[in-house]
């Protein structure tokens, strides 16, 4: 008998910081306190960002956990009375406010959240993520067309496969936000030859399809009977061959929010009904679960254990299963 089982050896478990075991630190030891704004929180998240230079990627990782974990504490608006022409400040103020309008569906003053994002743009030009965040304020205000394409060639501009820029600019274009089924399809079909496999926004494609699978389980009905079919055919299924194939290997993927990708992945495989190749994304995650997309149709942690009990019972069955 192995001394070791094939099966994950952690629990599933929601974790925002993904593994990144700094930012998980970082999150430990602040403040949950509603209107809290302590110094000492202050202090370690302007410490965190100023140690992630210019990784853009991460440092857009982070800022949106961050933002996410405090955006009903003090902390943003105690930073930037500290440091008013500090850019992390200006952005993570931007971002936390940007983390409750998308929670709220509306915006408690877009006109500021722009003007910080241009602040700290002026202040550190190289930096991408003002103008990342710039796209997600696109969303909630359903700003033009033309206006958020310009504003999305200023974030790729200086970083070409920035992840979030890339769904933020999907979710704009999404039917659930005012948009439509054509402009993302033509989003995806422009971008998806340029991306090389291993970028930081490779799953655009995929969390394009999943999208839509779970619109159609949402309709009901006929559609929601026939969605499967979605992955029987085409370039989806093309897409979610490549990446079965290649995003589960070690070290295909160095972006920040892999594991939020590779779950992405082992959904889609699991929706088209190919559990056991799921399995191996399964043990790369290690129970690392995201709410998006598991909590589609039940609480998240509780679908991916379901999922990866599947996975575990079709990799021993030598079938793909259901």
């Amino acid at each position: 008998m192995s001394l070791f089982s094939s099966r994950t050896s952690r629990r599933p478990r929601i974790s925002p910081a993904l593994d990144d075991a700094e930012l998980a630190r970082v999150l430990g030891k602040l403040s949950k306190r509603s209107g809290s704004g302590k110094p000492a929180d202050v202090a370690l998240i302007a410490t965190l960002l100023e140690e992630t230079g210019d990784d853009w990627d991460r440092r857009s990782h982070r800022m949106a956990v961050l933002a996410e974990a405090t955006a009903d504490t003090g902390v943003a608006a105690a930073w930037l009375t500290r440091e008013p022409d500090s850019a992390d400040a200006l952005v993570f103020h931007a971002r936390s406010g940007l983390a409750r309008g998308l929670r709220d569906g509306h915006l408690e003053d877009a006109g500021e959240l722009v003007s910080q994002c241009r602040r700290a743009s002026e202040l550190n030009p190289e930096d991408p993520l003002p103008w990342v965040v710039l796209l997600g304020v696109s969303r909630v205000e359903r700003y033009g067309r033309n206006d958020v394409n310009a504003v999305w060639r200023e974030a790729t501009g200086r970083d070409r496969w920035h992840r979030e820029a890339y769904l933020q600019m999907l979710a704009y274009l999404s039917p659930e936000e005012g948009g439509s089924s054509a402009s993302v399809l033509d989003f995806v079909d422009v971008v998806r030859t340029r991306i090389p496999a291993n970028a930081p926004c490779a799953a655009v494609e995929l969390t394009a399809a999943v999208r839509q699978y779970q619109g159609l389980l949402a309709q009901g009905g006929v559609r929601a009977m026939t969605a499967g079919q979605l992955w029987e055919g085409g370039q989806v299924a093309a897409a979610l061959e490549q990446a079965a194939a290649l995003w589960a290997k070690p070290g295909f993927f160095q972006h920040a929010a892999a594991q939020a990708d590779l779950n992405v992945l082992a959904y889609a495989l699991c929706a088209a009904g190919r559990a056991a190749d799921a399995h191996p994304v399964f043990q790369t995650l290690q129970g690392t679960v995201t709410p998006w997309p598991w909590n589609g149709d039940g609480p998240a942690v509780q679908r991916f254990e379901q999922h990866q009990d599947k996975a575990e019972r079709g990799r021993q069955g030598g079938v793909g299963g259901a």
